[in-house]
């Protein structure tokens, strides 16, 4: 079974380095996919309302426990609040919506997904709300509500003060929105979770972090996979089989996906790749038995573009008929 380090977290609580990420694992599947990566030693699963699958996710939590492969004191939950609830009356209700699909009293930690405050969507009429306000209107689009992040984030606060919540922080921040965030928080947020990989790399983000104690996600650690299905990414941009990525992994005795992982968390970042065989589970967790020289890590850095996949500027007009940019 494979030992996974932690990062120091501001609270002081313990955030293992590695996770599985669950966005787009299969319903059908996802019980038995968390079952198979605890067993492979992961205690990190980083779930969403948005991801549709949090009932099965659950499951798999549940049966972890009554195992015995793990106790709940073990595991780190990581979700995240939709953007439909971020008016201050929604944030808990989508909190404890998420509990109960999860089958927990609390969560490790509670992320703001998106700097994006949409309309309302009652849970009775569609849960996952998703992006669309109203799907079957002529031409469905997005409608956003003019809800500052200060409310949303002393909302959250008091998800703490309630014990639902045990961390909280944001996702798809910049340096401006969190420096804002800051100058408000009671509760300083604890994590950060943004698209960094070797074409995104986010030096000065990475910096501005470390400063302010806030530990980073990183989502998409193998740049475009995640995206062709929904094409937002060319095969001609995969990390995963570029030249300088291959040659580190042969020069390694490691496959790319492991070099690319290792790149990541020898820079101080937590991961949370997807995989759903037990192959990829067991393979991703590999990763803290070598290192990368610095001319290595240098070689991969030196890949940047600012290439980011998963920007709202773009794929809101794309997919949902809405300009709605986030990054410039």
């Amino acid at each position: 079974m494979t030992s996974i380090p932690a990062v120091s977290l501001n609270t002081g609580a313990k955030m293992p380095q590695l996770g599985l990420g669950t966005w787009k694992i299969d319903k059908r599947t996802c019980a038995e996919v968390i079952v198979t990566a605890a067993k492979a030693g992961y205690r990190h699963f980083d779930c969403a309302c948005d991801y549709g699958n949090e009932a099965e996710v659950g499951q798999g939590l549940r049966r972890i426990v009554e195992e015995g492969i793990a106790a709940r004191d073990e595991l780190w939950i990581t979700s995240k609040l939709w953007n439909t609830y971020h008016a201050a009356e929604h944030v808990q209700p989508a909190c404890e919506k998420t509990l109960s699909d999860l089958g927990l009293d609390y969560v490790d930690l509670y992320l703001i997904h998106f700097p994006i405050a949409l309309k309302f969507v009652p849970f009775a009429d569609r849960y996952p709300p998703e992006w669309f306000y109203d799907p079957s209107a002529k031409e469905p689009g997005l409608v956003s509500e003019p809800i500052p992040i200060r409310e949303t984030w002393e909302a959250m606060e008091k998800l703490v003060d309630a014990g639902l919540a045990k961390n909280i922080g944001v996702c798809n921040f910049g340096v401006s929105l969190i420096r804002d965030l800051l100058s408000c928080a009671r509760i300083r947020p604890s994590v950060l979770q943004v698209e960094l990989h070797p074409l995104l790399t986010q030096e000065k983000l990475l910096r501005y972090c470390a400063a302010e104690q806030i530990a980073v996600t990183a989502f998409s650690s193998f740049g475009a996979e995640s995206y062709y299905a929904l094409g937002m990414a060319q095969p001609t941009e995969s990390l995963l089989k570029h030249d300088v990525v291959s040659t580190i992994a042969a020069a390694c005795d490691k496959s790319p996906a492991q070099v690319l992982l290792r790149w990541a968390v020898q820079r101080g970042t937590i991961v949370i790749p997807k995989a759903s065989s037990q192959a990829h589970l067991e393979q991703n967790a590999a990763i803290f038995d070598f290192e990368l020289t610095a001319e290595q890590m240098a070689q991969l850095s030196a890949l940047n573009s600012g290439r980011r996949f998963n920007d709202p500027g773009d794929f809101c007009e794309a997919a949902f008929n809405t300009f709605f940019p986030i990054y410039e």
